[in-house]
C-alpha cells in the first residue's frame, strides 16, 4: 500500500504516465542497399577460407577468412531484420526489453534496432456506432437512443500502454457518455429555457463530443466529432406520446389561429372606425366580433347569410 504522505513528499514516487516521443530512426534505403553487399562478402569470405583450407593453406588463415565471413554475414542479417516500412496512417510503436523506445510516423523505409519489438498502430480517422440503447430521460420516459463518434489514435504511447485494450475502451466510454447525456436531458422540453433531445440537437451533439472526448483522453485517443443516428421514445410508450405529440401541435396550431383571428377582428374594427364606414354600438361590436371569430376560427366553411332588411332586423 502506498502512503499518500509519502507521494506528496516526494511526486517522482508515483508512476509517470507514458506519452509519445519520436524514436530513433535511419534511412532505410542505404541499409537495404549495404545488407545484401555484407552478406555477399561474409559469404566470399566463408568460401575463400574453405577452399584455402582445403588446397592446404595456412589453418590459421582459413579459420580467420571463415570467422570474419560468418560475422559479416551474421551482421549484414541482423541489420537487414532492422528495416521497418511504415505506410501513410500507420505509425510504429518501438519498444526494447519491455521499455517504451520511441513511434515511428514518418512514412517510408526506415531502420531500427533490429532486436526491438515494432507494434503498428493505425492512426487513420475510425468511425465507431454505439449499439441501439434503452435509457429513462430526464422525465423518466423510456427512448430509444444511439450515436456515431469519428476518432483517431492522437497519443500512441497511451493508447497501448495506459489501457488495456483502445478499440474496446473507445467503444465502452462512448456507450457509457452516451446513456449519461440521455438520462439527463428530457426527450421533449417543457420549459423554454431547457434543452431537450429533440429540439437542440446542435447543443446535444456538442455535450455528448466533449463528454466522450473526456472520457477517452487516457487512451490518447482524439475526438473528432459524434451525432446521433437513432432518437426516439421506446415502444411501449411510443402510441401514448404520439397522441400527446399530436395534442400539443393541435393546440400550438390553435393558439396561433386564435392569435391572428384576433388580431385580424382588431384591424378590421379599427379600419371601420378609422374611415366612419358605419357606426356600431357596443351589442353591434360584440356580434361582429363573434361572427368575425367564427369564420376565422371554423375548421369548416361558414354558410353566409345576406340581410335584406334593415340594419338592426
Amino acid at each position: 500500500m502506498i502512503d499518500d504522505t509519502l507521494l506528496a513528499t516526494h511526486p517522482t514516487a508515483a508512476p509517470a504516465m507514458v506519452t509519445e516521443r519520436a524514436a530513433r530512426a535511419s534511412a532505410g534505403l542505404p541499409v537495404l542497399v549495404l545488407c545484401p553487399v555484407a552478406m555477399l562478402v561474409g559469404a566470399g569470405l566463408i568460401v575463400a577460407g574453405i577452399l584455402g583450407a582445403a588446397r592446404g593453406g595456412a589453418s590459421t588463415v582459413a579459420i580467420v577468412l571463415v570467422a570474419v565471413g560468418a560475422v559479416v554475414l551474421l551482421l549484414g542479417l541482423g541489420a537487414l531484420y532492422g528495416l521497418t516500412s511504415v505506410v501513410p496512417g500507420e505509425a510504429r510503436v518501438v519498444q526494447l526489453f519491455g521499455r517504451y523506445i520511441g513511434t515511428v510516423r514518418r512514412p517510408g523505409l526506415c531502420w531500427v534496432n533490429p532486436i526491438a519489438r515494432r507494434r503498428r498502430v493505425s492512426t487513420r480517422i475510425r468511425n465507431h456506432e454505439t449499439a441501439l440503447a434503452k435509457v429513462n430521460d430526464a422525465d423518466g420516459n423510456p427512448i430509444e437512443i444511439a450515436a456515431v463518434v469519428v476518432w483517431r489514435v492522437e497519443d500512441t504511447a497511451r493508447a497501448l500502454y495506459d489501457v488495456d485494450d483502445f478499440v474496446a475502451f473507445v467503444d465502452t466510454q462512448t456507450e457509457t457518455a452516451v446513456r449519461h447525456v440521455a438520462s439527463t436531458h428530457p426527450y421533449d422540453a417543457r420549459d423554454v429555457d431547457q434543452l431537450s433531445l429533440r429540439e437542440n440537437a446542435d447543443e446535444i451533439t456538442a455535450q455528448l463530443t466533449a463528454e466522450i472526448a473526456t472520457r477517452v483522453e487516457p487512451a490518447g485517443v482524439q475526438v473528432i466529432e459524434s451525432r446521433l443516428t437513432r432518437l426516439s421514445f421506446a415502444p411501449e410508450i411510443a402510441q401514448a406520446m404520439l397522441r400527446r405529440q399530436q395534442a400539443n401541435a393541435v393546440v400550438a396550431a390553435r393558439q396561433r389561429i386564435v392569435e391572428g383571428a384576433v388580431g385580424m377582428v382588431e384591424l378590421a374594427l379599427a379600419r371601420l372606425q378609422e374611415r366612419d364606414v358605419v357606426e356600431l354600438d357596443q351589442e353591434r361590436k360584440a356580434a361582429m366580433v363573434s361572427n368575425l371569430l367564427v369564420v376565422l376560427c371554423s375548421e369548416q366553411n361558414t354558410q353566409p347569410v345576406v340581410n335584406t332588411g334593415s340594419l338592426y332586423h
